[in-house]
């Protein structure tokens, strides 16, 4: 008999509400092994909220997330917008300490391993607060794949990155789906989505309002492109 393959995360009726405004309203996603997930839409449509359920930074107000491990989270890597690096500590420095954290003593060599997959050895000795913007977002995708783990989210990993290190960081994404690794991404570049994505969810106002491959959710919308998909579909820019 064979064995049923589980979901790494299933998610239903998520639902978040910040004072009198409900930020998330019922949402279900299903993540599965080894897919590459982006996660788009306009700021303030309840992307970031729903991440921060999804890996239990947050508690949802209604609904549950059912994983497929109950140690999940040391399985997790989370590179999120902003990542409060120890000052006074070298990249290297802040990368070795934030491995410690899983119990793991990485050597100097196995260390800059990491920070050279991310595009950021040249810096491995540099004072983390003293990285450019887009530096840290590279040491900070390192802090989140140094335990080596099975699911991976990134929240918007490319932004504010110049186009080699965008590339790189491509290359990093489709290598780590290649060794088997599930990703979730969240961005606002539709030609970076299409590239990468294996399937597409886009939540607007909330609620997720389409999903599923890119070309497919094109060819369903009658549209020629992610962006004019993204257009036609979605309201715009929510404020709080």
């Amino acid at each position: 008999m064979m064995m049923e393959i589980k979901p790494l995360m299933e998610a239903q009726s998520l639902s978040m509400q910040y004072g009198k405004r409900e930020i998330v309203k019922g949402i279900d996603i299903c993540i599965e092994r080894n897919e590459i997930i982006a996660m788009i839409g306009p700021n303030g449509a309840g992307k970031t909220t729903t991440l921060e359920m999804l890996i239990g930074l947050r508690k949802p107000d209604t609904g549950t997330v059912y994983y497929w491990d109950q140690a999940y989270k040391k399985k997790i890597g989370v590179q999120l917008q902003a990542v409060p690096f120890f000052p006074g500590l070298s990249a290297m420095e802040n990368l070795k300490l934030f491995a410690s954290f899983y119990k793991l003593t990485l050597t100097s060599a196995e260390a800059i391993s990491c920070l050279t997959r991310c595009g950021i050895a040249d810096a491995a000795h540099v004072e983390a607060a003293k990285l450019s913007g887009g530096q840290q977002k590279r040491l900070a995708i390192a802090v989140a794949l140094i335990h080596d783990p099975e699911l991976i989210f990134l929240d918007e990993p490319t932004a504010a990155l110049d186009p080699r290190s965008r590339q790189e960081i491509h290359t990093l994404i489709s290598t780590l789906s290649g060794s088997g690794k599930t990703i979730v991404f969240t961005s606002h570049d539709m030609d970076e989505v299409a590239q990468l994505a294996t399937r597409v969810i886009l939540i607007d106002a909330g609620q997720v309002i389409a999903q599923g491959h890119p070309a497919e959710l094109c060819a369903q919308h009658e549209v020629d492109s992610l962006t004019n998909l993204y257009v036609k579909l979605t309201k715009g820019e929510q404020y709080e």
